[in-house]
């Protein structure tokens, strides 16, 4: 809107003020959009928190979990509300709205927030941490992936694919077999982050710096000079979804404030969802699906953690006591280290390390073809 207004019509249309041509540069914009998005959340973030403790909407904790987590039971949660807000305030305000990725990239934020809206809801209703069934949540999601594939190959979208480390290996899918891969990328995103989501600040904090990479990656993506001389597949229109994933990182930082130990919200689904939902659509926008794997390594892990302690327990369950063993003292993998004797910020920091190191190493790869 602010773009609009500045750029599209004051300078260009009626060429006032020249030093306004800076509002044409997505890069500066998207600082503008990273410092709307933290202090819309730093602003509204206090008024919220009351909001919610006013409706009761409290956090309800698994008995079966960390006993040292039952002093949170009743912390406000569905604190996403205030990152989708800062989100999308950023981006409405700075981005160029004519720009397709840029919907779409919203409408990923806005379909899986919905999603997690309707599961933190159910939660509260019940009185119990158990909100919209697994196989409910999926077919949401799967369902928001469908659409938004539906979208990108009716444009100007290619389905071929960069995988890290190989030059030349970009194996081409026909829209049959890559629609069904990007709902497994959105959805495996969406539930990465929100499995990450256990301890105060560990997923916010290592939004930031996944989402810090994406702007970063975005922008090379989107200047095809720049793309082709890293040997990325160039994409123009990619370059003002800069200006969305600046909004996620700023977002990120103003809702840490209000999340880092000892909380005083949580983000719930409607957060976690939302965030894993729209990063997973930005990284196939700019075609690094594969490359994603690496810049969330935290999110990775934890799922893998998750996926391996319930393999391992069904494949060694006792048929007649039922119980099976574990790899780990409880998953995902911060609560292992919990049940170690790790304090909660210590595992908060140290997973963030971890995350940064991931970043890194995938910003790396671009040069290690």
């Amino acid at each position: 809107m602010l773009y609009y207004l500045l750029y599209e019509v004051l300078h260009l249309q009626y060429q006032a003020l020249g030093p306004l041509r800076v509002f044409g540069y997505p890069s500066f914009r998207a600082l503008l959009a990273a410092m709307t998005a933290t202090l819309i959340c730093l602003l509204l973030g206090r008024p919220m928190i009351a909001w919610l403790r006013r409706l009761k909407y409290g956090q309800e904790i698994r008995e079966e979990g960390v006993k040292a987590h039952q002093a949170k039971k009743g912390t406000p949660t569905m604190g996403g509300v205030l990152i989708i807000t800062g989100i999308i305030s950023g981006t409405l305000l700075w981005a160029d709205l004519s720009n397709p990725f840029v919907w779409v990239a919203l409408l990923a934020l806005l379909a899986h927030g919905a999603i997690g809206f309707l599961d933190d809801y159910l939660k509260i209703a019940k009185r119990q941490n158990l909100g919209l069934q697994g196989r409910w949540k999926l077919l949401g999601q799967g369902a928001t992936a469908l659409v938004i594939g539906g979208i990108l190959i009716g444009g100007d979208y290619a389905t071929r694919l960069s995988v890290p480390f190989f030059k030349d290996f970009q194996p081409d899918l026909t829209p049959w077999l890559y629609i069904p891969f990007m709902m497994l990328v959105m959805t495996g995103s969406s539930n990465a982050v929100n499995l990450t989501d256990g301890l105060d600040g560990l997923a916010i904090s290592t939004t930031f710096v996944v989402a810090f990479a994406l702007t970063l990656l975005c922008y090379v993506t989107g200047l095809p000079e720049l793309a082709q001389y890293l040997n990325l597949p160039p994409q123009p229109k990619a370059l003002e979804v800069t200006v969305f994933c600046a909004a996620l990182a700023g977002a990120s930082l103003g809702f840490l404030w209000f999340n880092a130990p000892p909380a005083e919200v949580f983000m719930g689904d409607v957060g976690s969802l939302a965030i894993g939902g729209c990063i997973g659509c930005v990284a196939i926008i700019i075609k690094q699906e594969f490359l994603l794997i690496i810049l969330g390594g935290v999110f990775v892990i934890e799922t893998l953690s998750v996926m391996l302690q319930v393999s391992y327990y069904k494949l060694t369950k006792d048929p007649q006591t039922g119980i099976g063993k574990r790899i780990f003292k409880m998953s995902p993998l911060h609560h292992h280290f919990e049940l170690t004797g790790w304090k909660e910020s210590k595992i908060v920091f140290r997973f963030l390390i971890a995350q940064i190191f991931f970043a890194l190493l995938a910003l790396a790869t671009l040069k290690l073809r």
